[in-house]
């Protein structure tokens, strides 16, 4: 995949997700889109940070032109936080919302412990749901992952005006654990708005809701959960499950994805029309990633580390693989670069290149990615092939 025939002034569509820890999805796009400009000095550069339907959704959102917005919100556990979300405003009066999980109930709020993993739980992004219903969100968009609870959903749903009682009637505390007294749902004040509203979960992986692979045997120890409160989340997910097949006009909901995001899917999908979407493929739809992709002569993508998980869809190399599948060339920048050239030219990516290799170490590349990421983009071009004349 080389770059000749590309003109005098090719058209270079900058598309990386964040660079954890260095760099925001934005910064990246901006640093890379320097270091392209650096290569070509006449290049038309277009920046679309990307996501893949977790944390930088909104960030992505936000780049591609929706309004940013900030709500107060319970937070994980305790207190409250000021949330991010986003709000496109259409000429033809359709609105789309997009909030994330993880700026409500995210795993960074909390220091994981077995008592924090019982106890998260996820009303803040229910409210958030709840304020892109009283902003006229005719479409509402939630970003999985990153998240510090494993409740099922209940709290968000909760916040939307579902009852959660134990045998007496008595409201059961809220978070995973809680769901292990909950012995009936009440749906009768449940905002009634999640019945007409289009509601898209975004998910990257496909994990039942309970059991083995599902969400508190998987992904519960990340937030802290030893094997005794693994066991005792998984259980109430089984429960939380139990109570929702049991709720009169319920809709299926026990389907891969469901375990994302600490169950978070289960109890909308069961109790709203909400469905679930591939995150990348909601995000690149958001961005109009495909428009910009129709006039462009290369691409180049970018992440923190480009290893054996990016082969799992994960935004670069979905970008990648449109990019290749129109016949555009590709090229990658990473923070760390683990996958072999074979494989990044199956993936359609023709080279690639990374900021260890061009700071004197890893501390340093991370420390200074803003530095290092436009040295990296311009080597990863060179190495792609001889600059257009």
């Amino acid at each position: 995949m080389g770059t000749r025939g590309l003109g005098d002034r090719p058209r270079v569509v900058v598309a990386p997700d964040k660079f954890k820890g260095s760099l925001t999805a934005a910064e990246a796009a901006g640093a890379l889109a320097a270091g392209v400009r650096r290569h070509w000095p006449a290049a038309r550069v277009v920046t679309v940070p990307l996501a893949d339907g977790g944390e930088g959704t909104v960030d992505a959102a936000v780049a591609a032109g929706a309004q940013l917005r900030r709500t107060p919100v319970r937070g994980a556990v305790e207190g409250r936080v000021r949330a991010r979300w986003a709000l496109f405003r259409s000429g033809s009066g359709a609105t789309t919302a997009v909030v994330e999980s993880a700026q409500a109930s995210g795993l960074d709020q909390v220091r994981p412990s077995p008592t924090t993993a019982r106890a998260a739980h996820s009303y803040g992004c229910g409210q958030l749901i709840r304020a892109a219903l009283d902003a006229g969100a005719t479409d509402v968009v939630v970003g999985l992952g990153g998240s510090a609870m494993t409740d099922g959903g209940s709290g968000a749903l909760r916040a939307l005006g579902l009852e959660v009682l134990d045998a007496d009637g008595v409201p059961v505390p809220l978070g995973g654990a809680g769901l292990l007294q909950a012995a009936r749902l009440d749906t009768s004040a449940l905002d009634p708005r999640l019945r007409s509203v289009r509601l898209r979960l975004a998910v990257d992986v496909r994990n039942p809701l309970h059991g083995p692979d599902g969400a508190a045997h998987v992904f519960a120890g990340q937030k802290g959960a030893d094997a005794r409160a693994r066991d005792e989340l998984d259980a109430a997910l089984r429960r939380w499950a139990g109570l929702l097949a049991g709720t009169a006009g319920s809709r299926p909901f026990l389907r891969p994805g469901a375990g994302a995001a600490g169950g978070f899917p289960s109890g909308f999908l069961a109790l709203t029309p909400a469905v679930l979407e591939r995150g990348f493929d909601l995000v690149a739809a958001l961005v109009g990633l495909e428009e910009h992709l129709r006039d462009a002569d290369l691409l180049l993508v970018g992440e923190g580390s480009l290893d054996e998980q990016s082969l799992q869809g994960k935004a670069p190399l979905a970008a990648a693989a449109l990019a290749a599948a129109r016949g555009i060339p590709v090229a990658a920048v990473a923070g760390r670069l683990s996958l072999s050239a074979g494989q990044l030219l199956a993936a359609g990516v023709g080279s690639a290149a990374s900021l260890v290799e061009a700071a004197p170490s890893v501390d340093a590349a991370q420390a200074r990615a803003s530095h290092y990421a436009p040295l990296a983009a311009a080597e990863a071009l060179r190495r792609l092939g001889p600059a257009p004349s």
